[in-house]
C-alpha cells in the first residue's frame, strides 16, 4: 500500500539557531548553579590546599560567562542580518491586534494560533525582554569581572566598569542587580519549558522537538 504523507515539514530554525539555542541554554544552568554557589559557598573546604574548589567553581563561570556573552550578541545579529527572515517575519504580528487576540484565545482552548513568522506576539515579546536581560546580565558580570581582574579584557573595561559600578551607587548594589535578573533567566525558564510542551500538545507542531530537528509539521488540510 502505498503511504500518503499528510503532513507537510518546513526548516522554521537554522541549524546556527539550534546549536546556539542549546550553548545558551547550556551556559545558563551553569552559570545559576556556580553563581549560587559564588554567592553562598556550601561546599565543606577539603583538607588539602591544593584543592581550590572556589577557583574551579569561579572559573567555570567565568568561561560560560562569556560563552553567554559571545552568544547573545551572536543572536542579536543573526536576528538583523540572517538570511532566514522568519524571526524577523514574527515582528508583523507584533503590530497587528487581531494576532495578540488570536494568540491569547489559543491559550484559554480557544481556536487555532495563526503566525505570520515562527513566534507569537506574546513570545516574540517575551524573548526580546529576555534577550535584553542577557544583555543586562552579561553586562553587570563584566563589569563584576573588571572589578577582580585587572589584565587583558578587565583591563580594557577598566574605565566603563568603574562609570557602571558608580551609576549602580557602588559594586555591592551591582552584585544584587546581577542576581537579581538571574532570578529573571530562572522564572522565564520555568516557563518557557512550559509552555514549549504545552504548545506541542495543544497545536501539534512548532514544539520542543522543532528547535532540536529544526523542522515544523503543519498537517495538511
Amino acid at each position: 500500500m502505498e503511504h500518503i504523507a499528510t503532513h507537510n515539514r518546513k526548516l522554521i530554525f537554522t541549524p546556527a539557531i539550534r546549536i546556539f539555542h542549546w550553548l545558551r541554554a547550556l551556559a545558563i544552568l551553569v552559570l545559576v548553579i556556580t553563581g549560587f554557589y559564588i554567592s553562598w559557598p556550601f561546599l565543606v573546604a577539603p583538607e588539602s590546599s591544593d584543592v581550590l574548589v572556589q577557583g574551579w567553581i569561579r572559573f567555570a563561570h567565568i568561561v560560560f560567562g562569556f560563552l553567554l556573552t559571545s552568544i547573545t550578541l551572536v543572536r542579536f545579529y543573526l536576528y538583523f542580518f540572517s538570511r532566514n527572515n522568519i524571526e524577523r517575519k514574527s515582528f508583523k504580528d507584533v503590530l497587528s491586534i487581531n494576532s495578540w487576540i488570536v494568540q491569547l484565545k489559543s491559550y484559554i482552548w480557544m481556536g487555532n494560533l495563526h503566525k505570520a513568522g515562527v513566534y507569537g506576539p506574546l513570545q516574540f515579546m517575551t524573548y526580546v525582554a529576555i534577550s535584553f536581560v542577557a544583555l543586562i546580565v552579561c553586562i553587570t558580570g563584566l563589569v563584576l569581572y573588571a572589578n577582580v581582574y585587572h589584565l587583558g579584557v578587565g583591563g580594557l573595561l577598566g574605565g566603563v566598569s568603574d562609570w557602571l559600578t558608580a551609576l549602580c551607587g557602588g559594586l555591592a548594589n551591582l552584585r544584587t542587580f546581577h542576581h537579581y535578573l538571574t532570578w529573571a533567566f530562572i522564572i522565564f525558564v520555568v516557563i518557557h519549558v512550559y509552555m514549549a510542551v504545552w504548545s506541542g500538545i495543544r497545536f501539534k507542531h512548532n514544539s520542543v522537538d522543532s528547535i532540536v530537528s529544526g523542522y515544523d509539521y503543519h498537517k495538511d488540510h
